[in-house]
């Protein structure tokens, strides 16, 4: 009976495994049919291998451009929050007390409002801003960069937090009595200790940020300043869609995020489970 339910078990997650994996395989294998044989049968291995729509999709939506300003968007955010987010849940943890208690709920309970409810006002103050303090937050990397900090900031806290609390207070109190200030403490002892929760929160900010459509289109306007998933808007028009050059495009914008979690992946599993809330 245990191994008549292990294999079920089993069956039941490969075909699990089939049903999430089918939209990867559709856009693939879709990314080398011609249009005609798109329409055809789209579940079908295409007839012949050519990249001549890879080639075409990269001209169209200027790959390369839009790569380079992906990757600052998303190096420079991930930077800063996890510089800020550490920081800030060092000095939580090691000030405990009520206003501490109060801030790091504060942090969990943002983690719960939906970007939904929140973009129009944003956008407002953001406008005003730029308006009246001058501070161009609109249409610019340094703006969205910024935005960017504040929206991932709470789960890296929330995350960092949990991992803190693990970290003994014995290394600080003996690098204190060293005569080691407060930013030495922080970045010789502590942060060192954070790397596997570190590689975790960027792990995961790197796949939200760099697959972010939604705040990006209310941000930048520019074409020139456009990310990946802003260029891809290039193939879904009004009455037409080109599907093959879509499919395309959606896979050169995937590869650089699935590099970087295939030699990542290992840290994700273990960070979150060190840091989970203790």
């Amino acid at each position: 009976m245990r191994k008549a339910g292990r294999r079920i078990a089993e069956v039941l997650l490969v075909v699990l495994a089939l049903a999430y994996l089918s939209p990867a395989y559709i856009m693939l294998v879709n990314s080398f049919k011609s249009r005609a044989e798109l329409y055809e049968d789209t579940l079908a291995l295409p007839s012949r291998l050519s990249f001549e729509y890879y080639i075409s999709a990269a001209q169209k939506m200027n790959f390369l451009t839009a790569f380079g300003n992906s990757l600052y968007v998303t190096v420079v955010s991930v930077i800063f929050v996890v510089i800020f987010s550490s920081m800030t849940a060092w000095m939580l943890v090691r000030k405990d007390n009520r206003l501490s208690r109060f801030i790091f709920l504060t942090f969990v309970a943002t983690m719960l409002i939906p970007f939904q409810t929140i973009m129009m006002p944003l956008m407002q103050v953001m406008d005003w801003i730029r308006t009246n303090l001058h501070i161009p937050m609109l249409n610019t990397h340094e703006g969205l960069i910024y935005m960017n900090v504040g929206f991932h900031a709470s789960m890296a806290v929330f995350l960092y937090h949990g991992f803190i609390k693990s970290v003994p207070v014995a290394l600080e109190e003996a690098a204190t009595l060293d005569g080691c200030g407060k930013f030495g403490l922080f970045w010789r002892i502590v942060f060192p200790m954070l790397k596997t929760i570190t590689i975790t929160i960027a792990i995961l900010d790197v796949i939200s940020m760099w697959n972010d459509y939604l705040l990006p289109s209310l941000v930048l306007s520019d074409k020139g300043l456009r990310t990946i998933p802003l260029s891809t808007f290039y193939f879904f028009g009004e009455f037409t869609i080109v599907w093959n050059q879509a499919m395309a495009g959606l896979t050169l914008a995937i590869i650089p995020v699935v590099i970087f979690y295939f030699f990542a992946q290992k840290y994700i599993i273990k960070g979150i489970t060190a840091g989970a809330v203790k």
